[in-house]
């Protein structure tokens, strides 16, 4: 397994008080040297995305809009929405975010691993086409997949994201791509409230009611996801990896745990073992409560590293 990651990634500034914290990242990374994961992975500096990558997903237009962000010095943040905001370095974490996805992507189709988790920030399935918002700026798991696409031996790619979000970027970049399947389950109603009711043949939505627990996880994820993959029959798997439908979670009231993280991650390296040769990416998404955030990504590498 390779993770990914980059010093960058915490020199994201956001507001104090702001959930997306750089704390998220850096008690994630030293959680994984303290259980020991990093020892037997070691982490990888990840590299920026080149521009002809992130391309692929958003215009030029977007681009110049995060560019123009960035503030002038460090005491300075910019707001992109009510949610997201820029410090100086946020534009470069942002490239560093995307570029980790599209190195492990690389890494999968080379054959140098069959595993790869990026533990970066910003995070990225709220990005669309053209919009920056819920705390992101570019759909790195979404570049990756178009990364994935344009190499001639990758011709479907399914994304699977257990967000407690809805990925609504993901879903608006890919919605009229039938190479690529995406998979989101969420909290329904809640943030975003958008892009939950578009109706296309390669976009499942897996909404769950507040208060949902991991039995009826498990239970909508096997229904919805699992003829999804089958009909699909992916070359590689890419997950949004959000831990923010965590019981412990401040801004969500889905009542998942530990052992829902290891479930849904066993899930998916069945189907990837059934239908790409295990190739399987997973890049970190939400997750606010810091403690519950850390154990339930030494879950997820637990389960994914098999």
């Amino acid at each position: 397994m390779h993770i990914y990651s980059h010093p960058v990634c915490l020199e994201h500034r956001v507001p104090d008080g702001h959930p997306e914290t750089p704390q998220r990242l850096q008690r994630v990374l030293q959680h994984l040297n303290e259980c020991g994961i990093s020892q037997q992975y070691p982490i990888l500096d990840a590299p920026a995305a080149l521009e002809e990558d992130i391309l692929r997903a958003h215009p030029a237009s977007h681009l110049a809009f995060i560019h123009a962000g960035v503030p002038a010095d460090d005491t300075l943040l910019t707001p992109v929405d009510p949610d997201t905001w820029m410090g100086t370095r946020s534009e470069q974490a942002a490239h560093v975010a995307a570029g980790a996805v599209v190195a492990g992507v690389d890494d999968l189709i080379s054959g140098r691993t069959k595993r790869v988790f990026c533990a970066v920030r910003p995070p990225g399935h709220h990005a669309e086409i053209n919009s920056a918002m819920g705390f992101c700026l570019l759909n790195s798991v979404a570049i990756g997949a178009l990364h994935a696409l344009a190499q001639d031996s990758i011709d479907r790619v399914a994304i699977l994201d257990f967000d407690v979000h809805h990925g609504n970027g993901t879903v608006d970049i890919f919605k009229d791509n039938a190479d690529v399947l995406v998979c989101s389950s969420f909290q329904h109603p809640h943030y975003p409230n958008r892009g939950y009711d578009v109706d296309r043949y390669n976009i499942v939505h897996t909404p769950m009611a507040a208060g949902s627990r991991g039995n009826v996880f498990r239970a909508l994820v096997e229904r919805d996801w699992l003829p999804a993959l089958e009909r699909h029959k992916p070359d590689l798997i890419l997950v949004s990896a959000g831990f923010d439908a965590h019981t412990e979670d401040p801004l969500a009231d889905i009542d998942l745990v530990e052992d829902d993280y290891t479930w849904v991650t066993e899930f998916i390296v069945d189907n990837a073992n059934q239908f790409c040769s295990g190739r399987i990416l997973a890049t970190l998404e939400g997750g606010y409560n810091l403690d519950a955030l850390c154990r339930s990504v030494e879950a997820h590498l637990t389960a994914l590293s098999v």
